[in-house]
């Protein structure tokens, strides 16, 4: 991991990742985790760039050595009827809001920060800069993915255990061929676009 340093000094410092942003399915999730600077969580990075094994491994271990850590998350429903962004700065929001203990700074992965009273600051590519956003990552994915496997029993022959409700050749020929579930984002296409044809074909 490439450290940075961050404006901020002190120890309750949260830091904050979405995961979800981009598929064609499921919630967006986020998290917020303030780390115990005292006993630290060794291995952090990025998400994406550890095995499941090993998020799963390192999940464990950041929900028994952080100050305080909350998921969130915005439905379909909302990411619908706001836009995917709208709805993500919502569930972030709502993760730190969801804190047991109030941090003094809050770091933000990417370009954006939701609008909130905190003190926080944006860092581009910060789940593998800043071990608190990366501990964010972990823990929102971990959640997202297992919750995209029980999808898989809930609406079977999408491949959702596979692909976690992303845009894969396989899951949009799904879609194409046994038409959107509930989960479905019905604003993202080719969602929007199959939906409106099989309208047509019934009108």
């Amino acid at each position: 991991m490439s450290i940075i340093q961050l404006s901020y000094r002190g120890e309750l410092l949260a830091g904050v990742d979405e995961v979800g942003r981009g598929p064609l399915a499921g919630d967006v999730v986020t998290a917020a985790v303030i780390l115990n600077p005292k006993n630290p969580v060794a291995g952090l990075a990025d998400s994406k760039k550890l095995s499941a094994s090993r998020r799963s491994q390192l999940a464990a271990e950041i929900s028994k050595k952080a100050l305080s850590w909350c998921i969130a998350r915005a439905s379909v429903a909302e990411i619908d009827e706001y836009n995917i962004l709208r709805a993500t700065m919502m569930a972030m929001v709502r993760a730190v809001d969801g804190l047991t203990l109030k941090p003094e700074h809050v770091a933000v992965d990417g370009n954006r920060i939701p609008d909130w009273g905190y003190v926080a600051e944006s860092v581009v590519g910060g789940d593998d800069k800043i071990p608190a956003i990366s501990a964010a990552s972990i823990l929102a994915k971990v959640c997202r993915d297992a919750e995209m496997c029980q999808a898989e029993q809930l609406f079977p022959g999408y491949g959702f255990a596979s692909h976690k409700g992303y845009g894969t050749s396989a899951h949009r020929e799904a879609i194409a061929l046994l038409g959107p579930c509930k989960i479905h984002r019905k604003s993202f296409e080719p969602v929007k676009s199959i939906l409106a044809a099989r309208h047509h074909a019934l009108t």
